[in-house]
């Protein structure tokens, strides 16, 4: 064993360190759960309630998304300059605000034009609370264990994330057949104002002092590891997007099945391998991850029957769980500390504008050759990344 892994592994068996973590990454699961709660029924109430067409339905939630991918980078400058705790705290300011917007939107259903002016400026308020809340977590747990612990704080956040996104849906739903769209932003409301007062409560980090780069000079450091991430997010992307579809033009039935055996195998990773990345390094974990993710995806494509399909999918779940973590942990490593706040929401963009594109692109391509062309052709863009990988760390010390 080196001495830089004795030393993560040192740093990863101090008393209290998991539960520092947790006390900042439950910040990320309250603002996905805010996420989660609406995901599955502002479209509904856009277009049977409101009575829009499915354009402006799908604006609802996409509204959020690029509000997320344009704040990042100020997320991350924020954090920076004024400190991860504050940031959290903007963040949550923002969240509790959506669900006032949420409430707003509800008691004007009368007036679906003011209704929906409300709900959109929820979403946007959303997506910008999403990008400090996220950003600043990660970087609070970091700032609370040290950077030896970076890989281990961005996998329980992506833990935190993911896991509230799936209880949020589902609770949305029973929420607003209880109470309507009006109960689900009271609750939204409520979770952002008590997660507010618990962080002020907590304790902050130091602010890494020293002159710091210029953004652009930022983002051209984080890029190459971005595009590998953008890269092996569209297997998430098509997955999620088109499984359903795809399961459907085959009559096969379990779509459900399919998308709970990806999060499950997503999440089931990054518990069971929490020290991987510190082990072996963030390039050869994103190596063995893409080399699975790719295996995963070109199961898709040729899948006789359900259970091959099922398979697939459970591979590139397992595959895609470390992408992220891998490669924050290579991006950031090569930035000045007071940057690092930065470089994480410069890097967080490539995962945003992935999933954003994916859709229509994957679906340009299933219009020309079917879904299993728009699996091979994820499959080949994780391989380019795989690649990208590869030459990234056979020219690592030139980068050092």
């Amino acid at each position: 064993m080196t001495t830089t892994q004795s030393d993560h592994l040192s740093a990863q068996n101090q008393p209290g360190s998991a539960l520092k973590i947790f006390s900042c990454v439950c910040f990320t699961f309250v603002c996905y759960l805010i996420i989660g709660i609406p995901l599955a029924i502002l479209p509904s109430f856009v277009h049977l309630q409101l009575g829009y067409g499915t354009m402006l339905a799908g604006l609802a939630i996409s509204t959020q998304y690029v509000a997320t991918v344009l704040s990042r980078p100020q997320a991350g400058r924020m954090t920076d300059l004024l400190g991860p705790k504050r940031t959290v705290l903007y963040g949550l300011i923002a969240c509790a605000a959506s669900g006032a917007a949420t409430i707003a939107a509800a008691w004007l259903d009368a007036a679906p034009s003011s209704s929906l002016s409300a709900l959109l400026a929820g979403r946007l308020l959303l997506g910008i609370g999403e990008s400090m809340v996220a950003t600043g977590s990660i970087m609070w747990g970091i700032g609370r264990v040290g950077a030896a612990q970076t890989a281990r704080v961005i996998s329980w956040n992506g833990v935190s994330s993911y896991s509230a996104i799936a209880l949020g849906a589902p609770l949305g739903v029973m929420l607003q057949q209880v109470g309507g769209l009006a109960l689900t932003g009271w609750l939204v409301c409520g979770l952002g104002v008590a997660a507010f007062a618990v962080a002020w409560h907590l304790s902050p980090v130091a602010i890494a002092a020293g002159k710091r780069l210029p953004f652009t000079r930022v983002m051209g450091k984080v890029t190459p590891y971005g595009i590998g991430l953008a890269l092996g997010g569209t297997g998430f992307g098509v997955i999620a997007t088109f499984v359903a579809l795809f399961f459907a033009h085959e009559h096969w039935s379990g779509a459900a099945e399919t998308l709970t055996l990806f999060g499950f195998c997503f999440i089931g990773i990054r518990l069971v391998l929490p020290n991987a990345i510190n082990r072996f390094g963030g390039f050869r974990v994103a190596i063995v991850s893409f080399v699975v993710e790719a295996l995963g995806l070109l199961l898709l494509f040729v899948a006789p029957d359900t259970a091959v399909a099922f398979a697939g999918a459970a591979l590139a779940g397992a595959g895609f769980s470390l992408v992220f973590p891998a490669l924050a942990v290579e991006a950031v490593r090569g930035v000045p500390a007071q940057n690092r706040g930065t470089a994480l929401g410069a890097y967080s963009v490539f995962i945003d504008f992935s999933l954003g594109i994916t859709g229509p692109l994957a679906g340009a391509i299933v219009n020309s050759w079917g879904y299993r062309g728009m699996f091979l052709a994820s499959c080949g863009g994780v391989i380019v990344a795989l690649l990208l990988s590869l030459w990234l760390l056979a020219r690592r010390p030139a980068l050092a």
